[in-house]
């Protein structure tokens, strides 16, 4: 700003670039209550920045800007024609009336209007006076049908006037209660970037909701109004002026302006007599005479809405901070129901669920019959060689027992991630955010390569066992014992062992597999010694923990991806800003 040093100058300007970056980047993806209300508040903001706020604050002596808006009908058009002396846009019937936005401004002041310093978004299309029909490509006479207003505006119409005093620019805005949802955008985004505003309403439609509604947003930014109330009879002009001053004043714009224009006839070129609005424009002309009361209306309009803007910010932020919680919420919900599934897996593993039917049938066929478990108990030695012999010529039934384990173990795995995508399916379908982000997605089973996956991790175990015992018995006296047992025997009573197992690995405590247990844990006890086979089905147990874990992660992984929230500024940034915002409103 002129008024400042350029190194606070050049600060501040860097404020409001980060500000805006952040704001551009901000996501906010989950559906929350007034979630909506926000991001187009944030889309207002980052234009608002470009279009005004930046524009300004690098150049507090540009002319200023003063919008003509209103609601339909209210005869902004006839004003600004009667303003400058002769038509330059169009008034009438049809609606929407004004679909190009016009630009007037002293032909002085052309250098500050035909680049993008204001308005960047809005392409310029310079000319002389232009009637508004030639713009659009329809006269008075030959009005648009309702499909030529349905293409978005994307340029000002830029007018050179003499008429426009120099200091100054008029912008007739399209409609605020537009039936074309692009034009009432468009007359918002207008709005926004006045430096003032000349508000016109009728006598009958001054109490409208929407135009109260952006005058109140021009009160909570400070700007300077002036409101026009045309069309009034001359045996109601002291009553409604009385009520209109009164309602300016109970919502905080008493020191509005306001101007009169009575019931008039038109003339045959449509246009007012000057001495009509000739209390605003000499008000006009004053203003673009007094650079100092230029400036200060600049900076007042400025140092509003940087205020104003301070509180979008820290809603921002608040709204980061609500997506943030109800992002945790969604994901502790996936998280308890995939952390149960493991649970339960494991559950399954160590109380001898998994050594019932084909297992145990299969384990049994590997070790002998019934008189096979009272050799063993008679004496261990003697079992060591049988079971030795018995290993060495028939290895295949161990690896039957393996085959019988993967297949039972994969059947638990698959199950319960079903049960736990089943259940986070419901609970996130339950909560508004979640159901936005499942939208059609069916996630209530596993995924199509998930028994796959399980059964390549299930053997990748399973060959990670083996490798502990040939790890185990490497360079000890008891290589020849283990050799003699084999590598798969020794694997197949491991895994007995680790599935029978109750009550953790100490003690080692018989769970309802019973002998058929007994039968393993004596085996390796034998070739390891106790301690070892504690150590071994630990680290067994452990590995298919968090191998299993690591399975359901990537199955819950599913969910957890649509929760990315992240992508912008934290909350705590966004609330330095706000911060910041109002240092730099009070310094300007």
């Amino acid at each position: 700003m002129s008024s400042q040093e350029p190194s606070e100058a050049a600060a501040g300007v860097a404020l409001l670039e980060s500000v805006r970056a952040d704001l551009a980047a901000l996501r906010l993806p989950l559906a929350l209550p007034g979630t909506e209300r926000t991001r187009q508040q944030l889309r207002n903001a980052v234009a608002q920045l470009d279009d005004y706020i930046l524009p300004r604050y690098r150049s507090l002596d540009a002319p200023l800007l003063a919008v003509v808006g209103g609601s339909t009908g209210a005869g902004k058009s006839t004003l600004v024609n009667a303003l400058v002396g002769h038509a330059v846009t169009r008034a009438g019937a049809i609606r929407p009336t004004t679909r190009q936005p016009i630009l007037l401004h002293h032909p002085a002041d052309s250098g500050w209007f035909e680049g993008q310093r204001v308005l960047p978004a809005l392409g310029r299309i310079l000319g002389a006076v232009v009637d508004s029909a030639a713009v659009d490509g329809t006269t008075p006479a030959d009005p648009a049908p309702p499909a030529a207003a349905a293409g978005k505006v994307t340029s000002l119409v830029l007018v050179a006037d003499p008429a426009v005093p120099r200091g100054i620019a008029l912008l007739d805005a399209p409609d605020v209660d537009s039936i074309s949802d692009d034009n009432r955008n468009l007359a918002g985004q207008l709005l926004a970037a006045a430096d003032l505003w000349v508000f016109v309403t009728t006598a009958n439609r001054y109490a409208d909701a929407v135009p109260w509604r952006l005058l109140l947003d021009a009160a909570s930014r400070d700007i300077t109004v002036a409101v026009v109330l045309d069309r009034v009879p001359p045996a109601a002009e002291a009553e409604v002026s009385a009520d209109l001053t009164a309602m300016l004043s109970r919502e905080g714009l008493g020191t509005a302006r306001m101007f009169v224009v009575p019931e008039l006839v038109l003339d045959a070129a449509g246009m007012l007599p000057a001495t009509a609005v000739e209390p605003l424009r000499q008000w006009l002309g004053e203003l673009a005479g007094d650079a100092a009361g230029r400036a200060g209306i600049a900076r007042r309009t400025l140092n509003g809405t940087l205020t104003a803007l301070s509180h979008r910010v820290e809603e921002a932020g608040r709204a980061v901070s609500e997506q943030q919680r109800a992002a945790e919420i969604l994901s502790a919900d996936a998280g308890q129901a995939y952390d149960d599934a493991v649970g339960r897996i494991l559950e399954a593993t160590r109380d001898g669920a998994l050594l019932r039917g084909e297992v145990l049938a299969r384990w049994q066929d590997f070790v002998g019959t019934g008189e096979f478990f009272r050799a063993m108990e008679q004496n261990i030695g003697r079992f060591r060689d049988r079971v030795g012999a018995f290993f060495r010529g028939e290895p295949a039934p161990a690896v039957r027992v393996e085959t019988a384990i993967e297949t039972g173990l994969q059947a638990v795995i698959v199950d319960e991630a079903a049960n736990a995508a089943e259940h986070t399916d419901q609970r996130w379908r339950s909560d508004p955010a979640g159901r936005q982000l499942l939208g059609s997605d069916d996630l209530s089973g596993t995924s199509a390569d998930f028994a796959d996956a399980v059964a390549t991790e299930i053997r990748a175990w399973q060959g990670g066992l083996m490798e502990l015992i040939r790890t185990e018995g490497q360079g000890k006296r008891t290589q020849a014992r283990w050799l003699s047992f084999g590598i798969n025997g020794l694997g197949a009573a491991l895994m007995i062992v680790v599935f029978s197992m109750t009550a953790g690995l100490t003690g080692l405590e018989i769970g309802v597999a019973g002998g058929t247990a007994v039968v393993g844990q004596r085996l390796l006890e034998a070739v390891f010694g106790e301690d070892a086979v504690r150590r071994l089905a630990r680290t067994a147990r452990e590995d298919l923990h968090e191998r299993c874990r690591v399975l359901l992660a990537s199955e819950r992984e599913r969910f957890l991806s649509r929760l990315d929230v992240d992508g912008g500024a934290p909350p705590e940034d966004l609330a330095g800003h706000a911060a910041a915002l109002r240092r730099l409103a009070a310094s300007a």
